[in-house]
C-alpha cells in the first residue's frame, strides 16, 4: 500500500505453543518478530511490529484472519518489509487459509476471559471490554459524509460468519487525505483496486460499496486484528467507538496492566 514494492508472503504450518511469528527472508539470517502487542513500534497509518532494527507493517488484515479461524500457531514468511494490500481486504487471505485448510493440534487452547469491565476514553474516543462467553466485538464510526454518518455492528458467530459479513470489507480513506500522503512518498501502491478512496459526497470507485456500510465492517476488521495481538483468543465484549490502531494499542497495554480484571482459562 504505502512502498508500492512486490512482496511475497507464504503462511507455513508451526507446532503446538509456537504463536504466530513473521519472517523476514530478504534480510541476513531471517530475523523474526512475533505477532504480540509488545513488539508494535508504530500505529501512525497502520499496525507495525518490529525487533532489533527491522519491521513488518500493516499486518492487521492477516491478524484477523487467523483470530476468526482460530489459528493460534503459524510461520509468516515475507520478503519485504510490507504485507501486501491485496485488494483492501482480508478475503484473499481467507481464500489462502481456506484452500490450504487448518490442522488442529493436540494441545489445549488457552484464553483470556474477562472477569471485570476494563475501559479506556480519551478525546471522544473510546474501547471497553466486558464479561461474555463468546467473543463479540461491536464497533462504531462517525463521519460527516452522506455516505457514512454513524455506523454500528456488532460481530458474533463463526468464522463462517466473519468470512461472509467481515473479511470483503475494503480499507478507505478520503481523496485529500490521500493526495497528502502521495506528496510525502506514502500510498505509492494504493489505487481504486485496494482501496475506497472517498471523495466529499461520494466515492471514486466505479463498482461502489461492497456493503452500505462497509466502513464500519472494515473498522471491526482492523479492531480484531489488533486485538490478536494479545497472543490468546478473548472470551469478552469489545466495544469500540470512533477508535484505531493507535488507541487499540493503548488499551492492550491496560488490559495487561489490570491483571485482576481478567483470568486464563485452558481448554482441552
Amino acid at each position: 500500500m504505502h512502498s508500492g514494492k512486490p512482496v511475497n508472503l507464504a503462511i507455513k504450518p508451526a507446532p503446538a505453543n509456537h504463536g504466530i511469528k513473521f519472517v523476514r527472508t530478504d534480510l541476513q539470517d531471517s530475523p523474526k518478530v512475533p505477532a504480540l502487542f509488545k513488539s508494535v513500534v508504530d500505529t501512525s497509518l497502520a499496525t507495525v511490529i518490529g525487533y532489533e532494527g527491522f519491521i513488518v507493517s500493516t499486518i492487521e488484515h492477516l491478524m484477523a484472519v487467523l483470530s476468526a479461524f482460530m489459528i493460534d500457531n503459524a510461520l509468516l514468511e515475507i520478503d519485504a518489509y510490507e504485507m501486501p494490500i491485496m485488494d483492501g481486504s482480508a478475503a484473499p487471505f481467507v481464500e489462502m487459509i481456506k484452500s490450504a485448510g487448518v490442522q488442529m493440534l493436540q494441545a489445549p487452547r488457552c484464553y483470556f476471559r474477562v472477569k471485570e469491565p476494563i475501559e479506556l476514553e480519551e478525546d471522544g474516543k473510546s474501547v471497553g471490554i466486558y464479561p461474555c462467553s463468546t467473543f463479540k466485538v461491536t464497533c462504531s464510526v462517525e463521519y460527516p459524509h452522506p455516505l457514512i454518518g454513524r455506523q454500528t455492528l456488532t460481530l458474533e458467530g463463526s468464522s463462517d460468519i466473519f468470512e461472509r459479513e467481515i473479511a470483503p470489507a475494503r480499507t478507505f480513506g478520503f481523496l485529500k487525505e490521500v493526495e497528502y500522503l502521495k506528496r510525502f512518498g506514502l500510498a505509492r501502491g494504493g489505487s481504486l483496486d485496494n482501496a475506497i478512496v472517498v471523495t466529499e459526497d461520494g466515492i471514486l470507485n466505479p463498482g461502489g460499496l461492497r456493503y452500505p456500510d462497509e466502513f464500519v465492517r472494515h473498522k471491526i476488521l482492523d479492531c480484531i486484528g489488533d486485538f490478536a495481538l494479545l497472543g490468546i483468543p478473548i472470551l469478552g465484549h469489545i466495544i469500540a467507538s470512533k477508535s484505531g490502531h493507535t488507541f487499540h494499542h493503548a488499551f492492550l497495554n491496560k488490559f495487561f496492566s489490570e491483571k485482576k480484571s481478567w483470568e486464563t482459562y485452558m481448554v482441552s
